[in-house]
C-alpha cells in the first residue's frame, strides 16, 4: 500500500511538472517560417519610395504589423502590440529603436494630422527590421 502511494505521489509531481512546463513555455519554441517574414519584409521596404509621402506612413504601419505578427507566432501574450513589446523586451538588441518605431505607428493611427518625413519612416524600418532579425523572423 505504501507502494503505491509513493508511485501515485511521483506520477502526479512528474504530470504537474510536464504541465507547468508545457503552460510555461507554450508556444515560445515555435520556429517561424522564415521565408514567408523575409517575402513580406522585403515589400514593405520596397514600398516605401522617397517620391510617395503615402509610403511614409503605410510602410511604417505595415512594419508594425509584422513585428507584432512575429511577436504573436512565437507565443508572446498581451492584449496589444506594447504589451509584447514589454514582454519580448530582452529578445531585443536595440529595444529603443523599436519602441520608438512603434510609438510612430501609434501616432500614425490615432492623430489626425501626423506628418512623417522620409528620414523618419526609415529610422522606423530600420528599428522594425532589427527586431525582426531579433526575433529570428528574417
Amino acid at each position: 500500500m505504501n507502494g503505491e502511494i509513493i508511485f501515485l505521489f511521483a506520477a502526479i509531481i512528474i504530470v504537474g511538472t510536464m504541465l507547468l512546463a508545457f503552460l510555461s513555455f507554450g508556444r515560445r519554441g515555435r520556429r517561424l517560417d522564415v521565408d514567408k517574414y523575409r517575402m513580406r519584409w522585403l515589400a514593405i521596404e520596397q514600398s516605401l519610395t522617397k517620391e510617395s509621402e503615402a509610403s511614409y506612413s503605410l510602410s511604417i504601419l505595415n512594419g508594425d504589423k509584422l513585428v507584432d505578427h512575429a511577436m504573436r507566432d512565437l507565443g508572446y501574450g498581451g492584449m496589444t502590440m506594447g504589451d509584447r513589446l514589454k514582454l519580448a523586451k530582452d529578445k531585443f538588441t536595440n529595444r529603443d529603436a523599436v519602441w520608438e518605431a512603434h510609438k510612430l505607428r501609434n501616432r500614425i493611427a490615432h492623430e489626425p494630422d501626423v506628418q512623417v518625413s522620409y528620414d523618419q519612416a526609415r529610422r522606423a524600418l530600420a528599428g522594425f527590421k532589427r527586431a525582426l532579425r531579433d526575433l529570428g523572423a528574417i
